[in-house]
Formats: structure tokens, C-alpha cells, sequence
């Protein structure tokens, strides 16, 4: 097994430990026998188990967000292009449902500090900062601080993903596909009537 291999195979053998026992319950050693490496090599690649876990965090956060940049600033349209966005993100959820019960896991948890967090959203995400600063500047979205609008986000992304993940057979109804977005979009968006 090459180098890069050892540390995929780590990466991978953490996701699923961290997701099935949980960050505290499950050891290095664990994750380097599931993984079928030695804990040295563990330790050669991360320093401690919350650098493993910060560095997973960040992988698949990454991996999310190549998904589904794409999707971003496609029609011009800001609604159509949030949209598009919503329902790339929510794909990607039912496609990947162990990375996926990972965010659910610990997008929020003191396991994973503010500033990995942090770095996660302003920097991985950053586009995402970027559509509510172009709707805030269109008169479409409120005007609230960019980070309260992006956290709001993820916690509307993290209850709509429980709620398909929890009933698979919802997300091929469009009925509740259309809500799950139209709830996300009237969170933000200020009615039609209030705009100048």
C-alpha cells in the first residue's frame, strides 16, 4: 500500500469509526488496525486524533463543495441559480449518506473548533458568501450579517438532509423537494411587497 493509500485508507476507516461509535469512543489505535496500518503511520500523517478529525472535516467539506460549485452563478437568475444549488447540495447528501450522517454528526459539535469551522465555511464555502452578498446587493436577500446568513443556511442544509436521509422515499416526490427549498429560500429572501 503506497503512502497516499495508507492515509486514504486511514481517512476512510476514521469517517466511518467517528460515525458509527462516535469522535470520544473511538481510539487511534482502532482506526489504525480497521485501517490496516500500524499507529506509527497514523501518527506520521496526523499528529492527533483531532488533527485526523479537523483534517477529514475539511476533506469532505472540500469534496461537497467540488460538487457543487458548479451550480453556482449558472443563469444569471439568483433565485434559479439558489435553486440549483439547493437541490445539487441535497443530491450530493442522498448520494453520500455516510459523509453526509458526518456533518450531521459534527458540522456543529465542540469536537470540531470555531476557527476549522470557520475555515470551513468562509474559505471552502466561500461561495456561498458570495450568492447572499450579490442578492443582499440586488435588494433580493435581507440584509443580515453574511455569517448569521451562512450558518442559517447550513442549519436549514443540515435539517432538510435529516429529514430526506430519515425518509429516502420523500426526495423523489417534487412536492417536498420544491418545499424543502422554498423553505430555505423564504428564510432569507425579503418579500416582494418590502422590496424598494
Amino acid at each position: 500500500m503506497s503512502k497516499s493509500d495508507k492515509k486514504q485508507a486511514i481517512l476512510d476507516t476514521a469517517l466511518s469509526l467517528f460515525v458509527a461509535q462516535g469522535f470520544h469512543a473511538t481510539t487511534t489505535a482502532s482506526i489504525a488496525r480497521e485501517a490496516g496500518v500500524a499507529t506509527g503511520t497514523l501518527f506520521h500523517h496526523f499528529a492527533s486524533k483531532d488533527a485526523l478529525m479537523d483534517h477529514l472535516f475539511l476533506a469532505v467539506k472540500q469534496e461537497f463543495a467540488d460538487a457543487i460549485v458548479g451550480a453556482a452563478n449558472q443563469s444569471g437568475n439568483l433565485k434559479q441559480d439558489a435553486k440549483t444549488l439547493w437541490f445539487s447540495a441535497l443530491d450530493w447528501a442522498i448520494a453520500h449518506p455516510l459523509k453526509q450522517e458526518f456533518f450531521q454528526l459534527y458540522s456543529m459539535s465542540p469536537t470540531i473548533e470555531q476557527p476549522v469551522r470557520a475555515q470551513a465555511m468562509n474559505t471552502i464555502l466561500g461561495f456561498i458568501a458570495n450568492l447572499i452578498e450579490q442578492g443582499q446587493q440586488q435588494g433580493i436577500l435581507a440584509n443580515y450579517p453574511i455569517g448569521l446568513m451562512q450558518d442559517n443556511c447550513h442549519g436549514q442544509y443540515l435539517a432538510a438532509t435529516r429529514y430526506f436521509i430519515d425518509h429516502p422515499d420523500k426526495w423523489q416526490l417534487d412536492d417536498h423537494k420544491e418545499a424543502s427549498f422554498n423553505l430555505f429560500w423564504h428564510a432569507m429572501v425579503i418579500p416582494i411587497s418590502s422590496r424598494k
